[in-house]
Parts: structure tokens; sequence; C-alpha cells
């Protein structure tokens, strides 16, 4: 009964696994819509030219300082 229920537990973890793999892989190619710090929209330029970024310019350059 307990191989049941271990089996159970490891298709969830796997179908949980492949979920989050798939979201963040369509995160990694889109990108924010929004910026991670300040919550304001990325505009579309920014998002064309640097795919994966997570912030908008002002945010970045705070950052990277």
């Amino acid at each position: 009964m307990t191989d049941f229920f271990d089996r159970a537990s490891e298709l969830e973890t796997e179908f949980r696994e492949q979920a989050l793999a798939r979201h963040f892989e369509q995160w990694r190619q889109n990108g924010l819509s929004h910026c991670e710090d300040c919550g304001d929209a990325i505009p579309d330029a920014r998002r064309a030219a640097i795919p994966s970024c997570t912030r908008c310019v002002l945010c970045q350059q705070l950052a990277e300082k």
C-alpha cells in the first residue's frame, strides 16, 4: 500500500516540477511586463530589445549602482 502512495507522491512532485519549469521557461523567453521593483509597466521597446528584462530602465540603473 505504501508503494502506491509513494508513487502518487512522486508523480505529484514530477507534475509540479514540470509545471514550474514551463512557467519559468515562458518567463525567461518573454520577460516580465511590469518591473519587479517598482511595479511600473516595462515599455515594449525595452522588452523587445532585452526579452529577459525584469526591471524598468530607472530601476535597472539603480540596481547597477
